[in-house]
């Protein structure tokens, strides 16, 4: 009697590294390989098509896509927009935060199907070996984890020369750029990136300047979340930011090169392309300049910095993350109103807001101008009470202010 074949779960992108590993797996070490493919928004249906036909040439006994972009949304974007989450002030987290999701569907769906393993196509030099690693070891405990890319120490010519000699012949012949597309932005590694002195040009990018001229952007949001562009509604916030990433991408808008630390410990480097993310952090921050008060900033910029780094350094499930959502969530009870901006090629610059809550307009006084909330004597006095400190230090130290 033939002993029963394991079920091993190919977190599948149609790629290399995972058309490799579904191959191997089913040829060399006999699995019963599922192909699945999860999908946070950076799939087109024509590719996940092509996905399903190669999944299956390459012998896979089942695929299945995983649609997750909403729950990516709800569980993660909404509170990297309310956060105004930029890695080191520069980068959207956009590859990071899809990996965590597309690890849980994954984990998900093979504790559904009561798989044997799971496998993935990350290397040992990255950062996605941990994410997808340590969501699988929590998610779905006691199913073993198979990387051959990684453990094998494979080389891209390695993989393209299995392929072809066992009869699939698709094109990955090296490129010189590697792409990772989403809804909160396109990532790209290799050429010009490895060399810390230079640039990437034109040709790296996907998406390129349409437009001349300049154009005003009206983002309009409730309690922090997008919900309509240039007074077009949108009950579907996928769609707002798909619609907001088609009008920046055509100026180029949402450019810039990414340099920090790695989980692992080196420091890596990516070109980005992510005009929606820019767009819409950029109009929420400005939105909330006029409707949170000081310490509300404040406090919430610290919060959600901690939030940003523990998201891309697969610290996701860590039980403080749903402590911060909740902080982000209360934070954006009065961010509502519409950010003004104005797009023109490769940049885009801050025109006003329309709020009911704009914290500018208010009966005490307007900056610069005229005061009504107080008199010119309690000006003064306010003023002498808050110079106390200071007046009392350099009382007791007349050598340190001759010095200054």
């Amino acid at each position: 009697m033939d002993q029963k074949k394991k079920k091993v779960v190919v977190a599948y992108s149609g790629g290399l590294d995972t058309s490799y590993t579904v191959m191997y797996l089913t040829k060399e070490l006999g699995y019963e390989v599922y192909a699945a493919c999860a999908n946070t928004g950076g799939f087109s249906p024509e590719q996940l098509k092509t996905n399903e036909e190669n999944a299956y040439k390459l012998g896979a006994v089942k695929y299945v896509t995983l649609d997750v972009t909403r729950e990516y949304y709800d569980k993660s974007l909404k509170y990297m927009v309310y956060g105004n989450v930029l890695r080191n002030g520069t980068y959207p987290i956009s590859v990071s935060s899809e990996r965590i999701f597309q690890a849980l569907a994954i984990a998900r769906y093979a504790n559904e199907i009561g798989a044997d393993a799971i496998a993935h196509g990350s290397t040992g030099a990255g950062n996605d070996q941990i994410r997808f690693d340590m969501t699988f070891l929590v998610m779905a405990p006691g199913v073993e984890i198979i990387t051959l890319t990684r453990d094998k120490t494979l080389t891209r010519q390695e993989e393209i020369d299995y392929l072809n000699a066992n009869g699939f012949a698709a094109d990955f012949t090296k490129l010189k750029y590697s792409y990772n597309v989403g809804i909160w932005g396109t990532s790209i590694c290799g050429g010009e990136i490895l060399d810390s002195a230079q640039g990437l040009p034109e040709t790296a990018y996907l998406k390129h300047c349409t437009k001349e001229g300049s154009e005003q952007l009206r983002l309009t949001f409730e309690k922090g979340e997008l919900k309509a562009v240039n007074g077009e509604q949108f009950d579907d916030p996928i769609k707002a930011i798909q619609k907001v990433e088609e009008i920046g991408a055509a100026y180029g808008i949402g450019r810039d090169m990414h340099v920090g630390d790695t989980i692992i410990g080196i420091k890596g480097r990516v070109g980005f392309e992510a005009a929606a993310p820019m767009l819409i952090i950029g109009a929420h921050r400005f939105l909330e300049k006029y409707t949170l008060s000081k310490w509300q900033q404040y406090w919430k910029d610290q919060v959600a910095n901690w939030y940003g780094m523990f998201l891309h350094e697969s610290q996701y499930l860590e039980p403080v993350m749903r402590d911060i959502e909740a902080m982000l969530t209360e934070s954006q009870r009065n961010v509502n109103g519409t950010a003004i901006l104005e797009l023109r090629p490769l940049s885009f610059s801050t025109v006003g807001v329309e709020s009911e809550d704009d914290l500018v307009k208010n009966k005490f006084g307007e900056y610069g101008e005229t005061q009504k909330g107080w008199t010119a004597d309690e000006a003064k006095g306010f003023i002498k009470v808050t110079s106390t400190a200071l007046r009392a230090y350099y009382a007791n130290h007349k050598d340190e202010k001759e010095n200054i």
